[in-house]
C-alpha cells in the first residue's frame, strides 16, 4: 500500500487588478479635507441711527469699533462631486470638487472693543454684536477667496491627493492624474 502525495506546484496567483472601488476605498477615510488655514486680524466698525419715516432721529445713534482675530479654513469636500476613473489599466484619474470653505470662526477672546457709544433710546442689543459679527465673517471670507484661498486650497488639495495615491499607481505600475 503507498500513500500518493500530489506534487504542490507552485501556483501563480494573479494580482488583483485595481480598479476604482480600491482607489475610492483608500479616500474614503477623508470626508472633508482642510488643505488652507487662513488667520487674520480685522478691525470693523458698527453704527446705527434711530429712523422716523427715514429721518435719522438725533441723539440715537449706536456705534462700537472691534477688533478680532479669526481663521478661515479652506479645502475640499468628497461629497460635492469627486470623480475617480482608471482608463486602460493605464492611468488613475481623479477630479476633485472646487475648493470651499469649509469652517470659519471668530476667536471670541481676541475681540477688544475701542469704542462703544451706548445712547438710552437706541441701546446696543446682542443683535447687532451677531448681525455685525456674521456681516464680518462674510466680508473676510470674500476678501480671503478675492486673495487666491480657494484657488490655494484646491492646488494643495491636489498635491495632497497626488502623494496619498502615488504609492498605490506605483504598486501597481500606472500613472496618476489629479485635477
Amino acid at each position: 500500500f503507498g500513500l500518493g502525495f500530489a506534487k504542490g506546484g507552485s501556483k501563480t496567483e494573479t494580482p488583483p487588478k485595481l480598479d476604482v472601488v480600491m482607489v475610492s476605498d483608500r479616500l474614503e477615510e477623508v470626508k472633508k479635507l482642510v488643505t488652507v488655514e487662513y488667520n487674520y486680524t480685522n478691525m470693523g466698525q458698527f453704527e446705527q441711527h434711530g429712523e422716523f419715516y427715514g429721518v435719522k432721529l438725533p441723539f440715537t445713534t449706536k456705534r462700537f469699533i472691534v477688533s478680532y482675530d479669526g481663521v478661515i479654513c479652506a479645502g475640499i469636500d468628497w461629497a460635492q462631486g469627486t470623480s475617480i476613473t482608471i482608463n486602460n489599466d493605464q492611468r488613475i484619474n481623479v477630479r476633485i470638487p472646487n475648493a470651499i470653505i469649509i469652517s470659519h470662526e471668530i476667536d471670541e477672546d481676541s475681540l477688544q472693543v475701542f469704542d462703544e457709544t451706548r445712547n438710552i433710546f437706541n441701546p446696543i442689543t446682542i443683535e447687532d454684536y451677531n448681525g455685525f459679527q456674521n456681516d464680518q465673517k462674510d466680508a473676510m471670507e470674500q476678501k480671503a477667496v478675492e486673495n487666491g484661498l480657494l484657488t490655494q486650497a484646491k492646488t494643495n488639495a491636489q498635491t495632497v491627493i497626488r502623494q496619498f495615491l502615488t504609492p498605490l499607481a506605483q504598486e501597481y505600475g500606472m500613472e496618476l492624474a489629479v485635477q
